[in-house]
Order: C-alpha cells, then structure tokens, then sequence
C-alpha cells in the first residue's frame, strides 16, 4: 500500500517525449496527451497514485519566459501539497536544461523536482519516453532525492541542473555533466546517488515579468556591433558568450565598455564545455580588462544559464556590479566548500 507521500505529479509541456510522426507528412509533432503518456508504462506503475497536468504542449525552441513563469507558478503549487512526493516535467530535449535551471534557480522546496524527455519520437520502435519517464517517477519516490534540487534525467543518467548540458542532436545519452560528471544513476528499479549536487542559488521571483537579455558571441574577427543593437534595441543585461577563459577582441571589448557606460549589466561566459571563466590574461579584451570595467564573470554557468540567472538578478533588483559578482561567485564558492555535504 502506498503512503499519500508516494504520489507523484508529472506535467508535461510538449516535446518530442509527447511527439508522433503525422502521417500527412511524416514528420514528428508533440500531439501526445500525458495520460497517454503514462499508457506507456501502465504495466510498470501504479498510475492511479500519479497525478496528471498537461500543462502547454510547444515544441522545446518555442519555449518562452513567460512559459518558465507558468511552469514555476504550476510546480511550486504541487510541491506545496502534502500528498505530492515530487513533480516529474516532462520537456523538449532542446531547451530542457534552460528550463531546468530556471526552476532549480526559482523553487524552494527540498521536494524532488525532476525533468525528463526523449531523443526518438513514439511513433519509432526504440521510443525512449517510457523508460525515462519511469525513471523520473522512482526518482520522485526516493528519498535520498530530497534537497537536490532540480534533476535531469535520461538514458539512466541523473544530472543536476547546474551541471547538465545536451550534448548530442540525436543521441539517447546526450545529457553529461561534463567534468563534474552525473550525480546518480537508476538501475532497474534502484535509484542510485554518487554525490550530492551543490544548491546555493536561490532568487524569488517578484511577479514583475523577466527583463530583457540577450546573448552575444565572440568569435574571430567580430567587430562589437552586435553588442551595442543589443543595447540599443532595449536589452536590460548582456551575456557575452567569449573564447577561452573569457577573453573578447578589442572591438567587442569597447563595445562592452559602452554598454557598461549606460549601466547594462554584462556577464562574461565561454563558449568552452568545461574549464569556465577566470582572470588570467591582460591584453586588451582579456578577463583582467572586462572585470576592471564592470563585467561578471559566469564561473561555470553556460552562457544561456548565465543569461537566466543574470534576468532573475535583475528582475530581483541586484544589478549592481557587486550584487552580481556576489551571485555568481556563490556557486564556485559553495562548489569549493560544499561539494559532498547534505544540504538541510
């Protein structure tokens, strides 16, 4: 007999998970209700202690802040109940780890939160939406999965949101961690921890919309103008997605120093997997020069995670350079002191 606790809640949001090849022209759409989802697994859960919302239903490039604030808004009702062990999100594959990130950023709940997809349609014969989303449902019912904050789970794997990254357009084992590596693994109906993932980050949300920012690339040869339309276009906060360690050229770097003359905040991110940014250098454009003139630097964040956390900053009211640095220094901080302990 389960206990009220075991009840978990999946809300779905469209995605290939949900997806069927249409036979007009071939080609996948999310068209999938998610209690037929859960058909796909009837004989291996309960689905009676399994509450269903189907929430929106977009293909994941659709997915909008104003869809992150819907899903916030959704999750934190159900973590909210007594009867609600965890809350599986079921998601398109493409912005999966933005959304997961948002949430993790956003919830304050010890309450297993985890999200899950699929790399192949359920009209193809090796359709991965079953097994993954299996998976997340045990992930919710254990309990060593409270106070890890938001998961990502696929092909077996279980990620944190911080840490994961999709790595592959169509492999089944496109979630990594990178250099962290996963924090856990189910096997069979064992859910599996190796570690515990570093929760630091938490900003309310205060109901007055997300600002505008964007995301600018360095790359060889740019010239800065793409950072300053941005500003002139009405952007609120700037990523600049850089090489290496977090270098730009000396035209991006004087078009930095421009948007900072008109307080944009701006946040320095790599466009390298792993390593994350660091002062190091001192030619012009170097990390040394950006922070001398008022940038952050994004740690390990990526650059679109960078992006969410630099709008919820300022939707928050910390704009400042040291409200910011402050911010985004508390996750390498906490990574340094924190990694292995149990959160409270």
């Amino acid at each position: 007999m389960r206990t009220p606790a075991s009840r978990v809640a999946v809300v779905t949001t469209g995605g290939t998970i949900v997806s069927r090849i249409e036979p007009a022209t071939g080609l996948a759409m999310p068209v999938m209700s998610g209690a037929a989802l859960l058909e796909c697994i009837a004989d291996r859960v309960d689905i009676e202690a399994i509450e269903v919302l189907d929430l929106m239903c977009v293909a994941s490039p659709h997915i909008t802040p104003e869809h992150w604030l819907a899903l916030q808004r959704a999750v934190a009702e159900l973590v909210a109940r007594s009867d609600i062990a965890g809350v599986v999100v079921t998601h398109g594959t493409s912005t999966l780890e933005e959304t997961a990130w948002f949430l993790d950023v956003t919830l304050d709940t010890g309450k297993p939160v985890v999200l899950t997809g699929a790399q192949r349609n359920a009209s193809e014969p090796d359709f991965d939406g079953p097994r993954n989303l299996l998976n997340a449902i045990r992930i919710c019912r254990c309990p060593e999965a409270r106070g890890m904050g938001v998961l990502v789970a696929l092909n077996d794997h279980i990620n944190a949101a911080r840490e994961v990254r999709k790595t592959h357009t169509l492999d089944v084992e496109t979630f990594q961690s990178g250099e962290w590596g996963f924090v856990g693994a189910v096997a069979g109906e064992r859910v599996i921890f190796h570690r515990r993932p570093m929760r630091p980050l938490y900003v309310p949300l205060t109901g007055e919309g997300l600002p505008e920012v964007d995301i600018v690339s360095m790359y060889a040869g740019a010239s800065g103008r793409l950072v300053d339309a941005a500003v002139n276009t009405g952007a609120q906060g700037l990523v600049i997605q850089a090489v290496a360690s977090g270098h730009v050229n000396g035209a991006m770097f004087d078009a930095i120093v421009r948007a900072r003359a008109r307080d944009v905040p701006v946040v320095i991110a790599t466009r390298i997997p792993n390593g994350g940014t660091r002062v190091g250098y001192g030619f012009a454009g170097s990390t040394r020069q950006l922070v001398d003139a008022g940038a952050v630097l994004s740690g390990d964040l990526s650059a679109w995670k960078a992006r969410i956390l630099l709008m919820l900053a300022i939707q928050a009211g910390l704009s400042g350079v040291e409200a910011l640095r402050e911010l985004f220094d508390t996750g390498i901080a906490a990574r340094d002191d924190d990694l292995g302990k149990t959160p409270t």
